[in-house]
């Protein structure tokens, strides 16, 4: 099994990810692809140089490039009992290039505004909003019509199943022992 994850900022990929982790997935990262590079280019890590770099690897290698780069690393491990999680996916390019996997299901995390601005704030991540306007500001950036930039909402919309994490960690938790259960 393999299960994408697709949300905006702050609204609980990691958490799943995490959790799924702890269950024996291996993880993966649309976002580590670009990291890598950055670190091979000496740029750092900010959120906006982060995005900037990807949509540049998209524009010169194809919209679905970070995606390809990740199904090259499930097919050097893929066994018949092994499951995977890939998170920051948010192309719809890069959504339907790994789900030509078979066993691939997109799950989109959604969590309102200002519970995920109030997130945001708590992890206090280079290049993170310090004001909801700023916040808001960047969402919009992240979801522009252009196949070499990100389309959070375009990708959301392709998801199969949706998680609304709107409470305590421990509710995620059950929310996603329930997704398993269903996919299994």
């Amino acid at each position: 099994m393999i299960i994408g994850l697709t949300g905006k900022n702050a609204a609980g990929k990691g958490e799943m990810a995490n959790y799924l982790k702890s269950k024996g997935f291996v993880y993966y990262s649309l976002s580590d692809v670009i990291r890598e590079e950055a670190t091979k280019r000496g740029l750092e890590h900010s959120r906006d140089s982060l995005i900037d770099l990807g949509n540049k690897l998209r524009e010169k290698f194809g919209p679905s490039y970070l995606a390809k780069q990740i199904n090259n690393k499930i097919k050097q491990q893929l066994n018949k009992n092994q499951n995977f999680v890939v998170d920051s996916i948010r192309s719809p390019f890069e959504a339907k290039e790994l789900m030509k996997n078979k066993g691939f299901v997109l799950v989109g995390i959604n969590a309102p505004t200002e519970l995920r601005f109030k997130r945001l704030l708590e992890r206090n991540r280079l290049g993170d909003a310090k004001t909801l306007e700023e916040f808001k500001k960047q969402e919009e950036k992240e979801n522009l019509k252009s196949d070499t930039n990100q389309q959070l909402d375009e990708t959301f919309k392709l998801a199969k199943k949706i998680i609304v994490n709107d409470g305590a960690l421990e509710e995620l938790h059950k929310k996603i022992a329930s997704l398993l259960m269903w996919l299994r």
